[in-house]
């Protein structure tokens, strides 16, 4: 190619901004995409045409008002076919600008779904609605559904009228582009025009125009913009329609090239963040030189998401999460040095009293704004980092226990001041006899005569061994239900949470579920099982925002709210409120004021003396929280296997008038004592400016 003199290269870039800018002022409002729906002549030397214009989607915002997610303007790269096919050579045309566009590291993507070298195979790798789109343009040419890719190859290059003396890679390209031309003429795709490259500089812009390839042009749009390494999980972000999706969003008005929300908030909330398409109209010479321009109907933005989320408390979580999880690798915990093959965790904060969710993070995580190029090794990591940890259900260890002592409490009749001797080794069945945490054979160490306080504190397995199973005895004798699957479930373990997420909804340990898992011998509910579920173990599997929410209704005596992350929803120029989130009571439990003060009690035991005493012992304010510690088994293809614990802590403050409420899970993370240091931080920073949770105040909203 003959290189452009920097003088019309600068004289180029300043026509085309000039170009561009009349559109530029509907920027914020618009992205277009062109459809030939409707070609009317305007004279013997033009053609004017009418096109869907895409609306921007929404801005996604925290509770004060910071913008995590905007759009910023684009200029794309578009082919209009009518004038391009309809200009001689088009073939050398195409052949030109890509080669330009290779020159200047200008991506052009087509779905063509053949290998670019021999022998041609299908490729299959899209599982968008691009695989319905190519069985739509075989039909469309009357071409069998089963024709092979080197036929295929073959009949495109004679139909498409391609040289000869083409190299292999010129003849690929052309007809995998001329594919993507193609098929916005098959009517039941209904698609745009091919925007051959996005989010093109203004210099390569004026690089390909200086071609004068008529069809090519010029067109402008948004592209989604991240204000925010963090929360890369609750936003989320857009992609193509797929497949599966097609049919529903044609008939909500997308058009097929449109990008929709795919994970998080940007998909939760779609209907609010997109916006309503507009019609323009716009005369192109016979050349492609575009004439005239203007909006028939003026496309309406989407409307801006306010979440309930802190992105500063968001920070400061997932960066205490990640600090813990990296100590564990390096130095493990306790005597043993175990959690040395910690893999990832989460951790969840939550308004106790709204059901509000403050932060949400999952470790490992990613950053938004390169996910795209990095789609390949994020999907192959082994450490699954688009894995959304706070969503997911784990096996909860001695966190459950909570429920053990509501229920023995209320339903069972135990006096919080009932002793237990903890004899280490719990005998009571013979084919089964679990222990304590802290006995063994080699070391038969007890926690002594204790109640249920010290039993939550320093979460004695025996204690709740035993008044577990005496407590489902007998109200499985008298009423014929389980006592602990009541409590669990009002309290929402098991259950769902109401977050506006996909979630899974774990499991509580009974005997229907282990029927529905097991058949044979290994079903039926023992007492055996009975001892397992008590202490967290067993079916038992609950996400860390369900154990946050469970924390939240224990420290609300019983209420349990539905976890959001809206705040409200307000349009696009925020003059008007569309939508505004208001608690919902979930559930509520009644506990007997005896169990919440033996609750509230050895929870708070639990930080000064027991078994996260080491790390809040001297938090200045008062602490009520429990340790977990789970036993767990994987299976692969050559058997079972195991590492460290897992490990659980929540909490709730301050405890004498609770605010927020906190879960932490780790993989592998061995001691749930230990992540209290993921909790600290955050209390540090919420109750440094606790003040501005109260309200949000409309002038701290950033307009």
């Amino acid at each position: 190619m003959q290189r452009i003199s920097r003088f019309r290269m600068i004289v180029f870039i300043v026509v085309i901004l000039a170009m561009i800018g009349v559109f530029s002022l509907r920027l914020y409002k618009t992205q277009a995409a062109v459809t030939e729906d409707s070609l009317v002549a305007a004279d013997a030397d033009s053609m004017e045409y009418q096109s869907t214009v895409e609306a921007a989607r929404g801005n996604i915002l925290d509770r004060n008002g910071n913008v995590l997610v905007s759009n910023r303007a684009s200029y794309n790269l578009v082919i209009i076919n009518f004038v391009f096919f309809n200009a001689p050579d088009p073939n050398g045309n195409l052949l030109k600008v890509l080669n330009l566009c290779d020159e200047l590291g200008i991506a052009y993507e087509s779905h063509f779904p053949v290998s670019a070298e021999r022998p041609y195979t299908y490729t299959d790798t899209d599982d968008t609605a691009w695989q319905g789109y190519f069985r739509s343009f075989l039909a469309s040419r009357s071409y069998d559904l089963d024709i092979s890719a080197p036929t295929l190859m073959k009949r495109l290059r004679d139909e498409y009228k391609i040289p000869d003396d083409w190299t292999q890679q010129d003849v690929y390209r052309v007809i995998s582009v001329r594919y993507e031309l193609e098929l916005r003429s098959v009517d039941e795709i209904g698609m745009e025009n091919y925007m051959l490259a996005e989010d093109v500089d203004a210099e390569s812009l004026a690089a390909v125009m200086e071609l004068a390839v008529p069809g090519v042009v010029v067109e402008n749009g948004t592209v989604r913009e991240y204000n925010t390494t963090y929360a890369a999980h609750i936003l989320g972000y857009i992609g193509p329609i797929w497949s599966e999706e097609a049919a529903e969003y044609r008939e909500k008005g997308y058009s097929m090239n449109a990008l929709v929300g795919k994970s998080g908030v940007e998909q939760a909330f779609e209907e609010y963040l997109h916006g309503s398409s507009g019609i323009k109209r716009t005369t192109v010479s016979s050349t492609g030189e575009i004439l005239n321009r203007y909006y028939v109907t003026e496309p309406v933005p989407g409307n801006n998401v306010e979440l309930t989320i802190d992105i500063s408390l968001q920070a400061v979580a997932e960066q205490a999460l990640e600090k813990v999880i990296l100590d564990l690798r390096e130095n493990g915990v306790g005597r043993n040095k175990e959690g040395k093959d910690a893999r990832g965790g989460a951790v969840v904060v939550q308004m106790c009293k709204t059901g509000e969710i403050l932060a949400m993070a999952s470790y490992p995580t990613y950053d938004l704004a390169t996910r795209a190029e990095n789609a390949v090794a994020l999907n192959e990591d082994e450490t699954a980092p688009m894995f959304n940890r706070a969503l997911a259900a784990y096996p909860p260890g001695s966190v459950y226990k909570m429920v053990t002592a509501i229920a023995a409490v209320d339903m069972g009749g135990f006096d919080p001041g009932y002793i237990i001797e903890d004899k280490g080794l719990y005998t009571f069945y013979e084919s089964f006899q679990p222990k304590c945490h802290i006995w063994s054979l080699a070391n038969p160490r007890t926690h002594g005569k204790i109640d249920l306080m010290e039993a939550i504190a320093y979460s004695c397995n025996y204690y709740f061994y035993e008044v577990g199973r005496l407590t489902y005895d007998s109200y499985k004798k008298e009423t014929g239900n389980n006592p602990f699957d009541i409590v669990a479930k009002a309290l929402g373990l098991g259950e769902p949470t109401g977050i506006e997420l996909p979630e899974d909804t774990g499991a509580r340990a009974n005997a229907e579920e282990k029927n529905k898992q097991y058949a044979g011998e290994d079903a039926g509910w023992f007492g055996a099982d009975v001892l397992q579920a008590v202490i967290g173990q067993s079916l038992n599997k609950f996400t860390p925002l369900q154990l946050v929410c469970y924390t939240s209704a224990l420290a609300n005596k019983g209420t349990r709210y539905e976890a959001t992350l809206l705040s409200r929803v307000v349009s696009w120029d925020y003059q008007d409120l569309i939508e505004e989130s208001k608690p919902v009571v979930a559930s509520t439990l009644e506990i007997s004021e005896k169990a919440l003060a033996a609750l509230d009690q050895g929870m708070r035991m639990t930080a000064s003396i027991g078994t996260a005493e080491q790390y809040l012992r001297d938090y200045p304010i008062a602490i009520a929280c429990k340790t977990g510690t789970a036993q767990w088994q994987g299976t692969t293809s050559t058997g079972s296997f195991s590492g460290s614990d897992h490990a659980s802590f929540v909490l709730y403050a301050p405890a004498d008038n609770p605010e927020i409420a906190i879960s932490v899970y780790v993989e592998r993370g061995s001691q749930g004592g230990n992540l209290a240091n993921v909790c600290i931080p955050i209390l540090d920073a919420y109750f440094s400016s606790s003040a501005k949770y109260e309200t949000v105040a409309t002038e701290n909203i950033a307009y």
